[in-house]
């Protein structure tokens, strides 16, 4: 496995819509659950299928959970720099400053969330859920959507009589504990 990067920024790494979603949630919002699918998409109204595979094979999600999940992924200087470039970007203080240093305060900048998913390796059809995201804390509810980009890594394949897929060469055996 290579390094962590202790440099990347998990409060930067989301989508800049992503940034105000806390305050738009409804008053007493405590639990957010999502949910991912590799959805089922039309790729040629003209066609009897709708897809051009009929099933995903989802790996990689215990790679991105130990490099940019695990540990201690909230500093006072990351909560510092997004608040900066977020400011730059938005022109207004938008980011959510509070949110994050309660993270860094209660569980010492560790992201108190719970990931459900699928076997790696697991050939699934479309439509179906690979992986589910929740807070633990109901103060942090909005952080199960902020999450979200770093997981979406599953990859259609098509699997049909050529292909052939060995269980095990598809696992990566990683284990997540909590530090």
């Amino acid at each position: 496995m290579e390094p962590r990067e202790t440099d990347f920024n998990i409060l930067l790494a989301t989508d800049s819509y992503k940034v105000t979603h806390y305050k738009q949630y409804p008053p007493n919002t405590s639990k957010v659950y999502s949910y991912f699918e590799c959805r089922e998409k039309r790729t040629d109204p003209s066609k009897n299928r709708k897809v051009k595979y009929d099933k995903t094979v989802f790996y990689g999600l215990q790679y991105i959970l130990h490099k940019y999940l695990k540990g201690k992924v909230v500093t006072p200087e990351k909560i510092q720099e997004a608040k900066e470039v977020y400011r730059e970007h938005f022109q207004d203080d938008v980011f959510n400053v509070k949110g994050w240093t309660y993270i860094l305060e209660k569980y010492k900048g560790h992201l108190p969330i719970e990931i459900k998913a699928v076997p790696e390796g697991s050939v699934i059809p479309r439509g179906n859920v690979l992986f589910t995201v929740e807070s633990t804390d109901p103060e942090c509810y909005w952080l199960t959507n902020w999450v979200e980009l770093l997981g979406t890594t599953v990859m259609p394949k098509c699997i049909y009589g050529k292909v052939k897929l060995k269980p095990s060469s598809l696992s990566f055996g990683i284990m997540l504990t909590s530090s």
